[in-house]
């Protein structure tokens, strides 16, 4: 991948402009150019959009996340225009579950508690609680507000 410092570099070369040149011309400091292709220092937004204007060339080509020179605002120059008049498409509505005719049994707890094994387990577990003292209480409590 290229990097910022190396895309200003070539860029100034093709364009056979010396580092304080290219810095006189943008209304950089003097070594500005020469600190920034050595990586010594990274320009600020406002410079790489000025250094991009000058080589016109996008943000996204300068700092080498792109290998496409255009600019941004200008890639839509190369889109024929279309003299037919504009049509909105819809967007496609959400597609909707149908409703089944029978009730979901796919449930991970109904399937649980169909196992006989569970409901053996549930059943012994509900008599030890009514067994015990506390079930006991309960039990009592219950009874007495019919």
């Amino acid at each position: 991948m290229v990097t910022l410092a190396q895309r200003i570099e070539s860029l100034r070369t093709e364009a056979n402009l010396s580092r304080p040149a290219l810095s006189l011309s943008l209304g950089f400091p003097k070594g500005a150019i020469e600190k920034f292709e050595t990586g010594r220092a990274t320009p600020t937004k406002e410079q790489q959009e000025k250094i991009a204007a000058h080589f016109g060339v996008s943000l996204f080509y300068l700092r080498g996340e792109s290998s496409d020179r255009t600019r941004q605002e200008d890639w839509m120059d190369a889109v024929p225009a279309d003299d037919g008049e504009y049509v909105p498409i819809p967007a496609p509505k959400p597609k909707r579950p149908k409703p089944s005719a029978e009730p979901q049994q796919g449930a991970m707890l109904d399937s649980l508690l169909a196992s006989k094994a569970v409901q053996e387990l549930l059943r012994k577990t509900v008599l030890d609680t009514l067994r015990s003292p506390e079930g006991q209480e309960l039990i009592r409590k219950a009874m007495q507000k019919k």
